[in-house]
């Protein structure tokens, strides 16, 4: 291989793992507009036995969720992805802890912990940028039990810190530009 198309491959790796992160960010800030940026129009995905369709009516089913999402954070830890670049396609696995509070039905809260594992294809899209071809979560564990302790309340996503605080445009709200 040569150094340019070495390059290529560790650039394309980079922009990948930045759009996992946003993927991320977007279901945590509940940031609709940036979760619906990140998937190519004829995107599919997966979540077991709780979602399975386009990306349109996946970013729909999340946006119907955040309101009984209190809290909600998505940890990415290893990934690992082999990129095309002339083709301008790659895979990639990434293992992830996901953490949830959710209401139990009953005026209290649930903790969801989920250690899961997204099996991603990508691709790179007219405007140069990385998106979700077709993702598929499976689950390696799940643990559902009530909350110990006093119930969380859900802040503002609007009102989030990194907002003020990382003035670059990567860490604002909505599309990505």
């Amino acid at each position: 291989m040569n150094s340019e198309t070495a390059l290529a491959r560790l650039v394309a790796k980079d922009e990948i793992r930045d759009l996992v992160l946003l993927y991320s960010r977007a279901i945590d800030r509940k940031d609709i507009d940036l979760l619906r940026d990140l998937y190519t129009e004829d995107a599919t995905d997966s979540h077991g036995d709780s979602f399975d369709g386009s990306q349109k009516d996946y970013c729909d089913f999340i946006e119907r969720s955040f309101p009984y999402m209190n809290y909600s954070g998505h940890h990415a830890c290893n990934h690992l992805i082999q990129v095309d670049a002339e083709a301008g396609t790659a895979c990639g696995e990434v293992y992830a802890l996901a953490y949830h509070l959710i209401p139990d039905g009953q005026g209290g809260q649930l903790e969801d912990l989920m250690a899961v594992r997204y099996i991603d294809n990508y691709r790179r899209c007219n405007d140069g940028r990385w998106r979700f071809a077709k993702r598929v979560v499976t689950y390696d564990m799940k643990i559902r039990r009530p909350l110990a302790g006093p119930a969380v309340e859900w802040s503002e996503p609007n009102l989030d810190p990194s907002y003020g605080e990382l003035a670059m445009q990567l860490f604002q709200r909505g599309v990505r530009s």
